[in-house]
């Protein structure tokens, strides 16, 4: 199944560019220019990773991404920055956010990130799984001990 990405900068031309050239390498990919659209778009799809821009003018990126972390705390967050805002991204790490890039951003660098922090959820995803088994063999054990 294809990796789903939020492409979340206030610059249309490069998350379009961005996101025609993350299609073509199978992503399925979303986007966002606006603070209000993005969570919507992970209210209503589900997301793997977000590639958050820092700095927008409606939208704080290291209070984006701590609401992201809160309310989907499974969805890894890559941080886009300028030079002029790496302390921003440094809190964003401390936020939760998985990691960073500086722009203009490489597209192998970002394919990399985005796979990496992508495999990072399928690991928490399956922690997540073997304790709801582990949870419901020792229910169902003690249920049946119950009766007998």
């Amino acid at each position: 199944m294809a990796i789903a990405v939020l492409l979340v900068d206030d610059e249309e031309t490069f998350v379009e560019t961005l996101a025609k050239r993350l299609t073509l390498r199978r992503f399925n990919v979303y986007t966002a220019t606006r603070a209000p659209r993005v969570f919507e778009t992970l209210d209503e799809n589900l997301i793997d990773v977000v590639v958050l821009d820092v700095r927008m003018p409606d939208l704080d990126g290291i209070e984006a991404t701590q609401k992201i972390k809160t309310s989907h705390p499974l969805v890894e967050v890559i941080l886009l920055t300028g030079h002029a805002s790496m302390e921003a991204s440094l809190e964003g790490l401390k936020m939760g956010a998985f990691d960073y890039l500086i722009k203009p951003v490489n597209i192998d660098e970002l394919v990399y990130k985005i796979e990496d922090a992508h495999r990072k959820k399928e690991l928490q995803e399956e922690k997540i799984r073997r304790l709801r088994d582990q949870t419901d063999e020792t229910a169902d054990e003690a249920g049946s001990g119950a009766s007998d």
